[in-house]
């Protein structure tokens, strides 16, 4: 099927996880406290309200359980999952299952549980391939997990996705830089990038308060993940989110970090940026008007957050009027400059 799926997500915080990791609470991250495992019902009323919103028709209907460790969960808890979303897919409310879980928890027995099921794709929290990074965490599974878990995944043609994150403990910004290039080297079909976020309630909140972890800024968070976004683009891997999903209850947990609830705009203005800059600075140093054409969906991208791309480059090489235009035969990540 082609064309981006419609997500219907019902949330599980933090069902199924026998760890819990120091930067984890994710009944603020889903922005859910609720919990739908005991009530196949909630499931059902998500969906018919999720598919009242949907105005046009889409491909592919995936219904989502997202928030916790889904293959961690007791085997009929999953069983009564599985099944509703299969009753809905015979009903063809929905076309297909996507979930999340931990690596540690794909293996050849739970995949063949999965067979009968109308799953298409698994997401997998990495968060990053650098071993004392996840010992810190207390994440509870190594690297070599991950490339397992991947492998097993793409054997059984499920479509895969991985969640890193940037600015954990022990991390300098090499450890995530390094992780990307072996994620993109694992080829996964999509990727998530978080920035390391401290929470209410979590273990790297108390660090925070007593002095053992420092969060990075939020320039430099925007910049690994400039650099992280680049590698993936370079394999031709989508990365389909950066920075977390913003909520009211988030917001109001947050502690400490590099939060902005425009956090993956940030960073494709920040890459717009540098290339107009380079080819400005290359071909037309002294032009005093400029036309910069790129696809239309990057007008935004390209101008930045209230215009700050364009003034910037104009103070930069004394350009007097810079136009901005949308050109629909650009790819996604082209941009065109001319006099």
């Amino acid at each position: 099927m082609k064309g981006k799926p419609f997500i219907i997500p019902i949330f599980l915080p933090q069902a199924g996880c026998r760890h819990r990791c120091a930067f984890c609470n994710q009944s603020l991250t889903s922005g859910k406290n609720d919990n739908p495992l005991s009530f196949p019902k909630t499931i059902i009323d998500e969906v018919d309200r999720f598919l009242s919103f949907k105005k046009k028709e889409a491909s592919d209907i995936q219904l989502a359980f997202y928030g916790g460790n889904f293959l961690g969960i007791y085997q009929d808890k999953i069983n009564i999952l599985l099944n509703e979303a299969s009753n809905l897919a015979i009903q063809k409310k929905i076309n297909s299952i996507r979930f999340s879980t931990r690596p540690d928890t794909i293996d050849n027995h739970r995949i063949e549980l999965l067979k009968p099921f109308p799953v298409s794709t698994i997401e997998l929290g990495v968060q990053s391939l650098d071993d004392n990074i996840l010992n810190l965490i207390n994440r509870g599974h190594t690297s070599h997990d991950t490339i397992r878990a991947v492998s097993i995944l793409k054997e059984n043609n499920y479509k895969v996705g991985l969640q890193i994150m940037v600015g954990l403990p022990g991390d300098n910004g090499t450890q995530s830089i390094k992780t990307a290039h072996i994620v993109a080297d694992l080829l996964p079909d999509f990727v998530r990038i978080f920035p390391t976020i401290i929470l209410s309630d979590t273990l790297l909140a108390d660090w925070y308060k007593e002095g053992k972890y420092k969060p990075i800024t939020l320039d430099e968070s925007v910049e690994i993940v400039k650099n992280i976004y680049l590698i993936f683009q370079e394999k031709n891997i989508e990365v389909i989110r950066m920075g977390l999903q913003p909520s009211d209850l988030l917001k109001e947990n947050i502690i400490a970090g590099p939060y902005h609830p425009a956090f993956g705009h940030m960073v494709l203005s920040k890459i717009f940026f540098e290339k107009a800059y380079n080819i400005i600075n290359s071909k037309f140093r002294g032009i005093n008007n400029i036309i910069i054409q790129v696809a239309p969906k990057n007008i935004s991208n390209m101008r930045g957050q209230k215009n700050s791309n364009i003034n910037l480059l104009k103070k930069q090489f004394d350009i007097c009027t810079i136009e901005v235009v949308p050109i629909s035969s650009l790819s996604e990540n082209e941009i065109f400059i001319h006099s």
